[in-house]
């Protein structure tokens, strides 16, 4: 059940950089970081979701201003007592909906984010907050998995992610209202714990088609971070869409 911080709270937050340690090596960041910094160029950028910091102290430390947005102030704790953390500030909020002052050259959403919202409308939502919080020509990036329909056969709606001697995990599918969870069982000290997290999965024409609704347009897509090309066996995409100037 989720606590005062949502699904995020202080059991997620004091785990949460250990259990995706993949998402925290050198690799996965600095690929990340070396695309958002040129994107920011000399501007601020504002981080929705921003976590525990894996993105926004790096980013930072580039000489890159960083706000965020944040609904958990457990996850949020964690940034701020990391070093630098006392650089970048974070809002709590929703951030399909809150505002921070002034503007910035970049917008990002990482590592599934944006199905955290667990409704179309509040997805639409957050395309229209960070076209508001963007500078004519800025960009709005959003990293997110293609849904793993095609591994369903008929009559299943899980697809298992991770199995381990002390973890499993696995996501379910509504193919009806494109709802999905991630379930992890986890072993501690013998005994075996539960944490299921809600999400929505959107594909990426819908995105497109959010990003319009903002008044957004699609500049790029990519496969990840490297700027590989997106075809149709990815499996999941970078997109950045651009406020048009003037």
């Amino acid at each position: 059940m989720p606590d005062e911080d949502g699904y995020f709270g202080e059991r997620v937050a004091a785990r949460y950089d250990e259990s995706e340690a993949d998402m925290f090596g050198p690799e996965a960041v600095d690929r990340t970081v070396d695309l958002l910094a040129g994107l920011a160029g000399k501007g601020r950028a504002l981080e929705l979701g921003i976590g525990t910091g894996r993105i926004a102290l790096p980013l930072a430390r580039r000489g890159v201003p960083v706000q965020g947005i944040d609904m958990s102030r457990a996850m949020t704790a964690r940034l701020h007592a990391k070093p630098g953390g006392d650089t970048v500030g974070a809002t709590i909020g929703d951030f399909a909906t809150t505002r921070v002052p002034g503007t910035f050259t970049l917008v990002y959403l990482v590592f599934n984010t944006i199905n955290n919202l667990t409704t179309q409308d509040a997805q639409v939502d957050c395309f229209r907050n960070a076209a508001d919080h963007l500078e004519p020509g800025g960009s709005f990036v959003v990293e997110v998995g293609v849904p793993e329909l095609r591994r369903l056969p008929p009559g299943q709606t899980a697809v298992p992610f991770r199995i381990d001697a002390t973890q499993w995990a696995f996501d379910t599918y509504d193919t009806v209202t494109q709802a999905m969870s991630s379930n992890y069982v986890t072993v501690v000290d013998g005994r075996a714990e539960h944490t299921s997290i809600p999400f929505r999965y959107v594909w990426p024409s819908e995105l497109d088609l959010m990003a319009r609704l903002a008044g957004l347009r699609l500049r790029d897509r990519w496969e990840d971070w490297d700027r590989s090309p997106f075809t149709h066996e990815s499996r999941r995409h970078v997109s950045v869409w651009e406020k048009p100037a003037g």
